[in-house]
C-alpha cells in the first residue's frame, strides 16, 4: 500500500480508541503496533485544531518508533456551547475521565431545549510515512446528532452514552461495535484513509462492504 507497512505504529494511549482503530484498519492487512510497545508516552497536544494535534501525535510516534505512524484527533463539537468541548474533549473536566466529562457536558447544557442541542463528533485521521513527511495523508469524518438529557447504554467510550446519532433513537453507546464503526466519525475518517492508501497503491478505491 503505497510503501506503507506492513508495520505501522498507532499514536494513541486510549485503549477504547486503539480497539476501534485496530478494527477499522484490519482490512488493510497492516500490523498495527501501539506506541507503548516502543516505550512512548502520548505527545503533548498543543495544537489549536484537530488537524494540528493529529499531526503532532503522528510525528511523535514516527520519530520514536522509526515506523510510519497513524494518528487521529477527535472530539465532540456542541453548537450551544460555541463548539466546546472540541479539541479539549478528552480533558473537558478538571476531574478527568469519561464520566466526569459527561457530567460537565450535561451540566453546561442544563435548561437547553432539545432543538438547540445539536452536536457532531469530528475525527481527523492522518498517516505519516516518516517524521518529516511533507505530504501526509489527512482525512476527516463527521457524525451528526444531538446530546441526550442523560446517559444511556454501556458500550463505546467517551461521550457515546449521551450522543444520539441523527436518525437514531439509540445513543452511540447502545450501538454494537461493528454497527458504530460503519457510521461513526472515526469509521468515516479511516474509510477515507484506507481508500487513499488503496488508490495510491494502484488499486481503485473501494468502501468497506
Amino acid at each position: 500500500m503505497n510503501g506503507v507497512g506492513p508495520r505501522v505504529v498507532l499514536a494513541t494511549g486510549n485503549p477504547g480508541k486503539a480497539r476501534e482503530i485496530g478494527a477499522l484498519l484490519a482490512p488493510a492487512g497492516l500490523e498495527v503496533l501501539s506506541q507503548a510497545a516502543f516505550g512512548l508516552v502520548s505527545a503533548d497536544e498543543t495544537g489549536a485544531t484537530f488537524i494540528e494535534n493529529a499531526l503532532l501525535k503522528a510525528r511523535h510516534a514516527a520519530a520514536g518508533s522509526g515506523l510510519p505512524a497513524i494518528a487521529d484527533d477527535s472530539g465532540l463539537v456542541v453548537d450551544a456551547l460555541g463548539g466546546a468541548p472540541g479539541i479539549h474533549s478528552a480533558r473537558y473536566s478538571a476531574e478527568g475521565g469519561d464520566a466526569a466529562n459527561v457530567r460537565k457536558l450535561l451540566a453546561e447544557l442544563e435548561g437547553v431545549s432539545e432543538a438547540l442541542r445539536g452536536a457532531r463528533f469530528v475525527c481527523v485521521a492522518v498517516l505519516l510515512r516518516h517524521p518529516a513527511d511533507p505530504l501526509p495523508i489527512v482525512c476527516e469524518g463527521r457524525w451528526e446528532g444531538t446530546i441526550a438529557g442523560a446517559p444511556r447504554g454501556s458500550g463505546g467510550f467517551g461521550y457515546d452514552p449521551v450522543f444520539i446519532p441523527r436518525g437514531e433513537k439509540r445513543s452511540a453507546a447502545e450501538l454494537g461495535p461493528g454497527e458504530k464503526n460503519r457510521v461513526s466519525h472515526r469509521g468515516r475518517a479511516f474509510d477515507a484513509l484506507l481508500e487513499r492508501l488503496r488508490y495510491a497503491g494502484g488499486s481503485p478505491p473501494a468502501g468497506r462492504a
